[in-house]
């Protein structure tokens, strides 16, 4: 019954001074009222201690066994496999696989678990996707192919992967990204904010509601000392007309055009290497033919190499934002199709807005009752041509 020698000793001080009688299934009856009663008691907790832990210590070697033949450890099913963790189930591995490139694409996840909901998507245990869901089951290692023991990679796993590696080390680089915004707010419900920058100050510039007797008039300005000022409606059409129109030229082709990436099987290969020498390390050590200084140093100077390689793998697999625009027959309505995260993911793709002062006095070309916002007040500095 107390497998823990803490919780025996206050059962017999409460049960001791009021002679509570005590029997046990195996043991038979326990008089605790006794010293040898008390004896027995203990006896019997410290081999059931015994028992526990020697069981627990088995289970560990197991998983540690299992991790390192990269097997499954059991468990709910995995999204994406079947029960047994290793057969696909094409229709979740299909989801997963388009939910990790729309992401790299500049896609949200909060996006992605909508558009799962909507397909008639559920998780493997039957609900409806939340973004926290989502977002932990598209980080799994499994989804690489990588088996994990106690939060580490420790190898390649047994069954087939959804997505392939740098691609999955590419979504874990955005998704754990310390400057990521994980809550959705009046900040990112407009295209530029946080994007275009003020032309007096340089910072960039946010979103808020000005004229607050007119029932607010959604503005950008920068948030120091709102040198420029400009409506964000009006500013959102007109930078969404400059990249339909950028992306209706015929050399739009080139947009695409990749170069300087890494290799991507090379990195992969750096990686397998490194992991190998860090193995190799350790045995060492266990073998006596290093000291722990030694371990150290050299375990240090190969993490710090492999932390370089993943880094550069998770870069090659990051996404084009431009993927699925560049080509399509209908620009326009290919970027009216886009979610806010993917139109601001191209916009700092292909440029850099910086918002002007106005100049005194109406715009020229004004008429009665056409809007005040000048075209010529606003900058674009292309970063691919």
């Amino acid at each position: 019954m107390h497998r823990s020698p803490t919780e025996l000793e206050e059962y017999i001080t409460a049960c001791e001074p009021r002679g509570v009688p005590t029997y046990t299934v195996k043991a038979g009856p326990l008089d605790l009222s006794t010293p040898s009663g008390r004896m027995v008691a203990r006896q019997l907790g410290a081999v059931a201690r015994y028992e526990v832990e020697h069981q627990v210590e088995r289970q560990q070697r197991a998983k540690l066994q299992a991790a390192a033949d990269g097997k499954w450890g059991g468990g709910r099913r995995p999204y994406g496999y079947e029960p047994d963790g290793v057969t696909l189930r094409p229709d979740e591995a299909r989801a997963v696989a388009e939910a990790t490139d729309a992401i790299l694409s500049g896609a949200s996840v909060r996006s992605q678990g909508a558009a799962m909901n909507a397909r008639g998507l559920v998780t493997s245990t039957g609900r409806s996707w939340t973004p926290q869901e989502l977002r932990k089951v598209l980080l799994r290692a499994r989804n690489a192919g990588l088996r994990e023991h106690r939060g580490e990679v420790v190898g390649p796993a047994a069954w087939p992967p959804l997505v392939d590696e740098d691609r999955w080390r590419a979504l874990v680089s955005v998704l754990t990204h310390p400057g990521r915004r994980t809550q959705w707010s009046s900040a990112r419900r407009w295209l530029l904010s946080g994007l275009a920058l003020c032309g007096v100050c340089g910072s960039p510039v946010r979103a808020t509601l000005l004229n607050s007797t007119r029932g607010g008039v959604p503005s950008y300005t920068c948030k120091a000392t709102k040198c420029v000022v400009r409506n964000a409606v009006e500013l959102d059409q007109y930078v969404g007309a400059i990249v339909v129109e950028r992306l209706s030229r015929p050399d739009v082709v080139h947009l695409l055009a990749a170069s300087g990436r890494p290799d991507a099987d090379k990195l992969q290969l750096d990686g397998s290497a490194l992991r190998e020498r860090l193995d190799g390390l350790a045995a060492a050590y266990a073998d006596g033919a290093i000291d722990v200084r030694q371990l150290r140093e050299g375990s240090e100077r190969l993490r710090a190499r492999l932390a370089e390689v993943e880094e550069q793998m998770a870069a090659a697999g990051r996404g084009d934002a431009l993927a699925g625009l560049v080509g399509a027959t209908d620009p326009a309505a290919a970027w009216d199709a886009l979610d806010l995260h993917r139109r601001r993911a191209v916009v700092d793709t292909l440029m850099v807005v910086t918002i002007q002062r106005t100049r005194k006095g109406r715009p020229s070309g004004w008429t009665p009752g056409s809007s005040y916002f000048d075209p010529s007040t606003i900058e674009f500095t292309w970063r691919t041509t």
